[in-house]
């Protein structure tokens, strides 16, 4: 599958699952190399995994629970879930982040003893893995919510194996133990604005704000310019997830045309001219509008 290609949901599904799996193992390896070499980087890595298989395992749910049809209660279906999910997964980043920021100030002032060669070892392997596991995400992640903070977690974890391996390497040229602290730091700060934009969106989907695909005064001036439609008003264009945008509008139709052939025309071009794919429309006759637009 090439990385421009929108994968399935099963595909999706199927590619987090695996990353999900790749993540525990790493965990579990990780935590044991601190626990056999006294690592207190390594630790502090697998608690950092932790947090990643966590936030893995709730876009896992939440891509399987999307999934599941419609019900009379919830005429949309799930789709919202995966926005949730992914604004917890911006909030739990922004808590990592945070931790990671502290626990390097604590260590620039008060260093740890830090094995630097098994270290290094262990953070090549975890680097590796998780090189694997953005492969596995990155086709999803330019089209979902979900998929994308899987994708941000994976990276933060791939950037503090990077860090490891950086701090490790200077510690065995140098002997400064402090060059794990400002790796450390750095990670911290460099996650941060993508975990703004993550929420950002995320929120931006849960108020129905216009898409960003989608401009709206443009796709007002064609609805205007369609023959036959005399005003266009109550246009409302929202996500119902990421990649997945509604429209609503009210058209007045001109005499002398026929109403299915105006709601054909404007559908097809609302579809065809928009990165729009659910479209609700009122036609009205000119005189019989509303008394109330947006």
């Amino acid at each position: 599958m090439h990385d421009h290609a929108r994968p399935t949901r099963q595909e999706s599904r199927r590619r987090l699952g695996f990353v999900l799996a790749l993540t525990l193992g790493l965990l579990a390896f990780e935590a044991a190399a601190g626990y056999l070499t006294h690592s207190l980087a390594l630790l502090a890595d697998a608690a950092h995994l932790l947090g990643d298989a966590a936030a893995i395992g709730l876009s896992f749910v939440a891509l399987t629970v999307a999934g599941r049809p419609a019900t009379p209660q919830r005429t949309y279906g799930f789709h919202r879930v995966e926005i949730l999910a992914a604004l917890a997964n911006g909030v739990l980043l922004v808590l990592l982040s945070g931790l990671i920021l502290f626990e390097a100030w604590e260590r620039f002032r008060r260093p740890a003893p830090i094995h630097p060669a098994p270290m290094l070892a262990a953070a090549v392997i975890g680097l590796a893995v998780n090189l694997v596991s953005l492969r596995l995400l990155r086709p999803g992640a330019t089209h979902s919510l979900n998929l994308r903070a899987a994708y941000l977690e994976v990276l933060s974890g791939a950037l503090t194996s990077l860090g490891v391996v950086v701090a490790a390497s200077v510690i065995l040229a140098t002997g400064w133990l402090g060059a794990d602290a400002v790796v450390s730091a750095a990670i911290g700060l460099f996650l941060l604005p993508r975990t703004y934009l993550l929420l950002r969106d995320a929120v931006d989907v849960l108020l129905e704000s216009t898409p960003a695909e989608v401009d709206l005064s443009r796709l007002r001036g064609t609805l205007a310019e369609i023959p036959g439609v005399l005003d266009v008003h109550d246009l409302h264009v929202w996500s119902l997830t990421s990649g997945l945008h509604a429209m609503s509008a009210h058209v007045v139709r001109g005499e002398g045309m026929e109403h299915d052939d105006l709601l054909r025309r404007v559908r097809e071009m609302v579809l065809s001219g928009f990165e729009i794919h659910h479209v609700t429309l009122q036609v009205e006759s000119s005189g019989c509008e509303e008394s109330t637009h947006e």
